[in-house]
């Protein structure tokens, strides 16, 4: 009894972090599966662009195992219903649409080569 009073702080601190953990959960859960493909897309195109410009041309099965782990790292029970191949494909097309974003947008292109930090984004 005595462990509990006097570290309730922080049994309430991680109360309050679980609690939030279960809303956001549950939010995303009861997105419709467009809505929750469409952030995974979004955010697939944040981490190829991201693996592009730590990795650069040439590596591309480096690149994709680094989307892979962060994807696994941030959306652990989705890399368990996905197969790797799926997982493959949706990086294929948020590759494609890097491609288009860094021909057609030149903040992008110069985040990826790392150019100017402060480039003003179109």
């Amino acid at each position: 009894m005595d462990f509990i009073v006097e570290n309730w702080a922080v049994f309430v601190a991680a109360l309050a972090v679980l609690a939030v953990a279960i809303i956001a959960i549950v939010r995303f859960v009861g997105l419709p599966t467009a809505s929750q493909l469409a952030k995974v897309k979004e955010w697939l195109l944040w981490a190829v662009t991201e693996a592009e410009k730590d990795l650069g041309g040439g590596t591309g099965q480096l690149k994709l195992r680094q989307v892979y782990d962060l994807f696994v790292t941030r959306f652990p029970w989705l890399a368990k219903m996905i197969s790797f191949e799926l997982f493959s494909t949706m990086v294929d097309e948020a590759l494609e649409e890097m491609r288009k974003m860094l021909d057609t947008n030149t903040a992008v292109a110069a985040f990826v080569s790392g150019g100017t930090e402060g480039a003003v984004h179109e």
